[in-house]
């Protein structure tokens, strides 16, 4: 039985506001904790109420660096999960379908939320996708999409990195029959009434296929979660989301039906291992849709 709890609360969720322009608002240190505490998760709030501030208002400074140490520690695991490497195999023939297709001799793949671009600047460094892919990472944290350009940069890596909504019309998308959207541990952090638009925002760019994972919703991904977090990370904020992003995950029939609803025409599946034989590499699983 799936161990999501909806009314629980990442950190980094609160650390980090914006008005619909993205641009950056403060943050208000009694009202996190405030949150925090009213949903029972007094670690947490323990953990906001000692961030550095004044008047009230948490250090923008510290609350950078902190979301940059955590998506490196998030990078972490996806190395040693081999994640790129799972996406890289999923999207070869997606790529390759569209290219035969004629619609475009360049592919585009745009991942959404990418923070600082681990995907993207493997799939660069590694050329998984062959030659004339173009590399887009797209995030509302200008934060995060700084640290993303300044790694690939000293990396000499082909690909960008914008600060934007990647599905708003016109924003990243501009030719859909060539574009691959992407994201991985995203759909956790929307809600369930929220993802059928999720869904509709790339069916109406005309995209197409999109790849979503998201975490399994599991006695073995909770616990593996709290297991790995506990003896790899370093930051108290990655020990707590990680085990919270686990909790939060949305079961495989409410990402379909969501997926189903917004997007019915790229005839969406979910990819999973057999629920008999759970295995560490596989706690992260797709939502995938192709337009016909």
């Amino acid at each position: 039985m799936p161990l999501r709890i909806a009314e629980v609360l990442e950190i980094t969720d609160l650390l980090w506001r914006a008005d619909a322009d993205g641009n950056r608002l403060p943050v208000l240190r009694a009202d996190a904790v405030s949150r925090l505490a009213g949903r029972g998760q007094r670690r947490a709030a323990r953990i906001v109420a000692r961030m550095p501030g004044a008047g009230g208002v948490l250090d923008e400074r510290y609350i950078d660096d902190l979301l940059v140490r955590v998506h490196c520690e998030l990078q972490r695991l996806s190395e040693e999960l081999q994640f790129a490497r799972r996406i890289a195999e999923l999207l070869g023939p997606l790529a390759a379908r569209i290219r035969e297709d004629g619609k475009a001799t360049r592919v585009r793949v745009v991942d959404i939320g990418c923070g600082v671009g681990y995907v993207v600047r493997w799939l660069a460094a590694t050329s998984a996708l062959g030659p004339g892919t173009e590399l887009v990472g797209v995030d509302l944290n200008a934060t995060l999409v700084t640290a993303a350009t300044r790694l690939a940069g000293r990396e000499g890596l082909e690909c960008r990195f914008m600060h934007a909504d990647g599905l708003r019309p016109g924003a990243v998308i501009d030719d859909g029959p060539r574009t691959i959207v992407i994201s991985s541990g995203l759909l956790h952090h929307l809600p369930a009434a929220g993802l059928p638009a999720f869904f509709a925002s790339q069916a109406a760019l005309g995209v197409a296929a999109f790849a979503h994972w998201d975490i399994v919703p599991c006695a073995w991904s909770t616990l593996g979660a709290w297991i790995f977090h506990q003896a790899r990370m370093r930051e108290p904020v990655s020990r707590h989301d990680g085990v919270m992003s686990a909790r939060r995950a949305h079961p495989a029939d409410v990402l379909l039906a969501a997926a189903q609803a917004g997007a019915a025409a790229y005839a969406p599946q979910i990819l999973e291992g057999p629920r008999w034989h759970p295995a560490a590499i596989d706690v992260l699983r797709p939502v995938v849709g192709a337009r016909a």
